[in-house]
């Protein structure tokens, strides 16, 4: 009998999703090329870290215009990052971890253990290329609503909204099939209750 770990099928799961990203990105249009990096950037944390501080106010400003509540303020809450990292899940963009108050045990979160409801998460991202061109990403949001409000989803609503404030899909809302394999990505971490977290090397504390 052929046991696969875990972490095996966690990245196989990743490598599945970046797929279908890079497909995504293959055959988009002006709209959704965002979707994949074919060159992204190879940053030091210093380096990274610097490039996040100088798109932070124009993120801020951008996204804001999307006139969603549950993202109020989100650059001042909890960071789980020292350094904004490369997600492949994301586009190859890099990308920095908040989560709001509610969401207190997402650090320590164990197999089997959820987040409570009103838990939101936020990832906010940036383009850096080997080319030099640099600016902000899509900002990618989860949200824990009540217990039977998305079965298909587990009740996370996943959310996406463009650098400018537009929003590119909302499962709860308009576009909902725009963002609808995010959770067949989120899907690999089922027994963390959806949520992949910081690479180890990144995790703040390390």
């Amino acid at each position: 009998m052929i046991v696969i770990s875990k972490k095996v099928i966690r990245n196989a799961a990743m490598l599945l999703c970046f797929a279908v990203l890079m497909t995504g990105a293959a055959m988009a249009n002006d709209e959704d090329a965002h979707l994949a990096i074919e060159n992204p950037a190879d940053l030091s944390k210093e380096d990274a870290e610097a490039y996040y501080r100088s798109l932070t106010k124009r993120m801020e400003r951008g996204y804001a215009a999307a006139q969603l509540d549950i993202l109020l303020n989100y650059q001042n809450w909890p960071l789980f990052n020292d350094a904004p990292y490369i997600s492949a899940t994301h586009g190859q963009r890099y990308v920095n971890s908040y989560a709001n108050r509610m969401a207190h045990n997402y650090g320590t979160l164990q197999e089997g253990e959820e987040l409570p409801m009103g838990s939101v998460l936020a990832k906010d991202s940036m383009t850096v290329t080997d080319e030099g061109n640099v600016h902000p990403g899509a900002l990618f949001v989860m949200e824990k609503l009540h217990k039977g409000a998305s079965p298909a989803t587990a009740d996370w609503r996943y959310i996406m909204v463009m650098p400018d404030g537009s929003l590119f899909g909302d499962t709860m809302g308009d576009r909902s099939a725009a963002v609808s394999y995010c959770h067949e990505c989120h899907e690999a971490v089922a027994d963390r209750d959806y949520t992949f977290f910081v690479p180890e090397e990144y995790r703040v504390g390390n």
